[in-house]
């Protein structure tokens, strides 16, 4: 499996070397190189690679900007490059999957690259049962049927405790009492009605444990327990706020609309 990369940063130096140490990765094929925010959201909107080391700080468009500038097609993986370490909490906001700091770590670069297969290897097997799916509900609607009926006797195999590890404790929270849970990076921020909880697990494994009759993305890093939602606000642009038994306010963003059809009959 070939990752195509792109790289992106205003230093010719910083781009050379990280191409000699991307060299021994021999499934990264770097296909595109570019020099500032503008070439980098062209560049990805044109090839669609599947992975961009990205610099933040550049010229007129930043790293924030170019991820925020390819929302409307379905964005490549990200890793953050940069000097700066106080823009780290911003990159796992942005669902990056690293962060570097320059100069690269080949041990960090290392880690980071097996991430990358990982994040990759979960999208493709997804894709494929998806594909799978449309296949037989044309040439046998039975069968996918018997699935779905398969997939509703399983659910008794979600979980309904999590243990989180966090600030040296290992705490027991209760699945229902979970009201959202959003990513940030490989990092889960888990949100219960009077406390905020880290757990170190990506956002698919999670979603495996967590039953989808209760917990939906309305965001492509925000899950939300629909038992836990008290109103819908509609916001522009065809989005919307979900309001939580806390008060707390949830986007959900234009792609997960199909979710607040559920609370509209």
């Amino acid at each position: 499996m070939t990752i195509r990369t792109i790289l992106v940063d205003d230093e010719k130096l910083a781009i050379q070397g990280l191409q000699l140490r991307l060299e021994p990765f021999s499934d990264i094929e770097v296909i595109e190189t570019c020099a500032n925010g503008r070439e980098a959201i062209r560049a990805i909107k044109t090839l669609k690679p599947d992975l961009v080391f990205l610099d933040i700080q550049m010229p007129g468009f930043d790293g924030f900007s170019v991820v925020k500038g390819v929302m409307e097609i379905e964005p490549p993986l990200f890793v953050f490059v940069t000097a700066y370490s106080e823009h780290a909490i911003r990159a796992f906001e942005a669902n990056a999957v690293n962060y570097l700091m320059k100069p690269v770590d080949e041990d960090k670069l290392a880690d980071t690259v097996e991430r990358v297969r990982q994040r990759l290897a979960e999208k493709r097997s997804s894709e494929e049962a998806d594909k799978l799916k449309d296949v037989l509900a044309e040439v046998s609607p039975e069968s996918l049927e018997e699935i779905d009926s398969g997939s509703e006797e399983s659910a008794g195999r979600y979980e309904k405790m999590i243990n989180v590890k966090d600030r040296g404790q290992i705490f027991r929270v209760d699945v229902d009492s979970i009201e959202h849970i959003e990513a940030a990076g490989d990092y889960m921020c888990i949100y219960t009605g009077d406390n905020s909880l880290i757990l170190r697990e990506t956002m698919k494994d999670l979603e495996r444990r967590l039953d989808p009759k209760n917990f939906q993305r309305v965001h492509r890093s925000t899950i939300v327990n629909l038992d836990q939602v008290r109103q819908v606000k509609p916001h522009t642009n065809g989005e919307c706020f979900l309001v939580l038994d806390s008060g707390a306010e949830v986007k959900v963003s234009r792609s997960y609309r199909d979710v607040v059809a559920r609370f509209v009959h």
